[in-house]
């Protein structure tokens, strides 16, 4: 039987190497292309600053997410684990912003990897075993760090999928 902490790098590298096929193959406009009528992106604020749609209760029918606002989606709550991971306060959703253009963006969640790569080798058994902290989790829950590592990986996962399939969707349109 597989260590639990190689079958979790394997999970992890496995996902970020599907990632990594779509953040090489992502053009510029790739980023703010709005697949349908109903969609949330992000979008320039009054004060240029790049924020995305969002509303607290996730509306019905769901809009469809942009490139740009999943990109967002993924540097929240990853930047939001990190602090947690690392015993900081942890940042708000609002304090969290897009980086402005997709170069950026993919070294912003470059850059969010290696660090998460930093927390995960510095972590022990008893690291994993022990409390999880109340993020995504709520307050109390019997969750470990080891499930918010699984987390982390499935979020990801899904994320990646969602930016792939548009990719894909944005390039067969172009053709």
């Amino acid at each position: 039987m597989l260590p639990r902490g190689r079958l979790t790098c394997f999970r992890r590298d496995f996902t970020w190497s599907l990632f990594d096929y779509h953040l090489e193959r992502l053009q510029p406009a790739d980023f703010l292309w709005e697949p349908a009528t109903l969609c949330w992106t992000v979008r320039l604020d009054a004060r240029g600053t790049w924020v995305p749609d969002w509303t607290e209760t996730e509306p019905d029918p769901v809009p469809v997410p942009t490139i740009g606002w999943l990109s967002w989606h993924i540097g929240w709550w990853w930047s939001v684990a990190i602090d947690h991971a690392q015993g900081r306060k942890p940042r708000t959703r609002t304090e969290i912003t897009w980086p402005g253009d997709g170069t950026s963006a993919v070294e912003w969640l470059r850059g969010l990897r290696s660090t998460w790569l930093t927390v995960l080798a510095s972590l022990t058994d008893a690291d994993l075993d022990a409390p999880a902290a109340p993020f995504p989790w709520p307050q109390d829950s019997e969750h470990t760090v080891a499930h918010t590592i699984a987390w982390v990986n499935s979020e990801l996962m899904k994320n990646v999928s969602e930016i792939g399939q548009l990719r894909m969707v944005r390039a067969a349109f172009s053709e």
